[in-house]
């Protein structure tokens, strides 16, 4: 049984026994503007009288007595054999935190911030994040319910039985050393990379991977190749690094590296997403790839390869990844296990050519705090004694079946109303829809119904031709992809019927 807590720490109140006050309207006044003030919650537990009387030097019976004239107002309440909480009869009471706002704000008007030029043209350029609730069809979830959670939970328990000093304290900001190596082992064996654990740095998500990148590479209007539609919180970043993100178009071959030699060829950043583009989930093409590393040199510029969801692939040999080709020095490489394991781990890495090892050691022991040690080594761990690999093989099986019900359940359904684009790779795939029907409207509908289809124009950073819906498929159950085509079959019939 876990023993109960001590109760809440009220150590900002302060007693002044020089004051005018006596001790207990002072503690009185004190703790009724905590409570007012929403410092603490409803249903908190306060300390015991005892203990907060040793807290703040002062008498047990004033402490009591300061209890007694506060559960008379009704602001906390005692729980024989618990002890003493803030009351919820409060919530009913207090006021909302927008009044709360809105009666500060007629005191004094607040002033609006004065904000770095780079980040003012940022939040004109952001766009919202995709929804991550497991729903049909929610892109970018791995299957929640397939998880080893007990293997696991196994690694978790041995990890912090092992080193109190490595997992409680600082982390190495360039990550856990044996992560690394395995990691190293992993992009070697599996996507035929060759690199020294040396090269891998470790950060809380590919987020952060593309944020380092784009502060140590882009100055203010520096241009970035991006894919369009593209990765979302990729172009974030790099807008928020005072990048000028250039749209390159995508077809079936990938990125339009012609195009973007005609609109920049000066470019200081290229970001692409070869294996399986987000969100079309066409392959860029080997002539592409060289076409690109190739530019990228003409250019002195980088390439960020974003190797979100390649472990899944259903069919055939994966083509190599644009890292194992890269004879140039031109390509960093992100990975993720937000994919691969689960997000809530905040786990991911990226490698760094040789080139630009020794400027990334000095800016991460400068600048990162680093990733929680107890994860990294256990997923170091769960890597090395082959459970990984293992882990992939089955959730390849398992998203490989969920593709195929959506393929089986949409043809039988949505035929003539949509095309879905089968996939050999990814955690999502797309629908080719008529020109005559608006996307938006679609997701709009969808949604009203708790079904999220992503159109792809959310993807955009410029307009496009490309015209269709986004469906994850990977963290849904089979009968829930079902159902999530019935309910879009109904959407869709609405919607014709109304064009009609």
């Amino acid at each position: 049984m876990i023993k109960r807590a001590g109760g809440a720490l009220l150590l900002s109140i302060e007693i002044d026994r020089s004051a005018p006050g006596t001790v207990s309207h002072q503690l009185y006044s004190a703790m009724r503007d905590i409570i007012h003030a929403g410092g603490m919650h409803i249903g908190e537990r306060l300390p015991a009288s005892r203990t907060l009387a040793i807290d703040l030097k002062i008498s047990r019976t004033t402490v009591i007595n300061v209890f007694e004239i506060l559960t008379s107002e009704g602001l906390i309440e005692s729980r024989t054999g618990a002890g003493t909480f803030v009351s919820k009869a409060w919530m009913t009471t207090r006021p909302a935190e927008t009044e709360v706002i809105k009666k500060q704000g007629s005191e004094r008007p607040m002033r609006q911030p004065r904000l770095s030029g780079v980040i003012t043209r940022a939040l004109e350029n952001f766009v919202d994040r995709l929804p991550h609730k497991t729903k049909a069809f929610t892109t970018a979830l791995p299957a929640f319910d397939a998880f080893p959670s007990a293997l696991w939970a196994q690694y978790v328990t041995r990890t912090w039985r092992s080193n109190h000093q490595s997992n409680m304290g600082y982390a190495d900001p360039r990550g856990h050393f044996p992560l690394r190596q395995a990691i190293a082992s992993h992009l070697l064996s599996n996507r035929g990379i060759k690199c020294e654990a040396e090269q891998i740095f470790i950060v809380s998500g590919a987020q952060q991977a593309f944020q380092i990148i784009g502060t140590v590479l882009l100055d203010p209007n520096d241009l970035v190749w991006c894919e369009n539609p593209g990765a979302i919180g990729a172009s974030n970043s790099l807008i928020a690094s005072g990048a000028k993100l250039i749209p390159i178009p995508v077809d079936q071959n990938g990125l339009m590296v012609e195009h973007g030699l005609r609109r920049a060829p000066d470019f200081r950043l290229a970001f692409v997403t070869p294996a399986h583009q987000q969100p079309l989930g066409v392959s860029m093409s080997i002539e592409r790839r060289f076409a690109l590393l190739n530019a990228a040199e003409n250019a002195n510029a980088f390439i960020i390869e974003d190797d979100y969801d390649s472990e899944f692939r259903y069919s055939g040999q994966p083509p190599p990844t644009l890292k194992s080709i890269d004879t140039l020095d031109r390509v960093i490489y992100v990975g993720t296990f937000s994919k691969t394991l689960f997000p809530a781990l905040r786990l991911g890495f990226f490698l760094a050519p040789p080139p630009l090892v020794d400027v990334f050691n000095r800016v991460s022991k400068a600048l990162l705090q680093g990733v929680a040690s107890s994860h990294q080594a256990v997923v170091a761990a769960f890597m090395q004694e082959g459970h990984f690999a293992t882990h992939i093989r089955r959730m390849r099986e398992i998203y490989a079946e969920r593709h195929q019900v959506l393929c089986d359940a949409a043809q039988e359904r949505l035929g003539g109303l949509i095309d879905i684009v089968p996939t050999d790779t990814g955690l999502h795939t797309i629908a080719r829809i008529p020109h005559t029907l608006d996307e938006v409207k679609i997701a709009t509908a969808a949604l009203e119904k708790n079904v999220v289809v992503t159109p792809i124009k959310r993807y955009c950073i410029a307009p496009t031709d490309q015209k269709g819906l986004v469906l994850g498929f990977s963290g849904i159950p089979p009968s829930e992809i079902v159902n999530g085509v019935k309910t879009l079959e109904q959407v869709l019939d609405t919607i014709v019927k109304q064009k009609t």
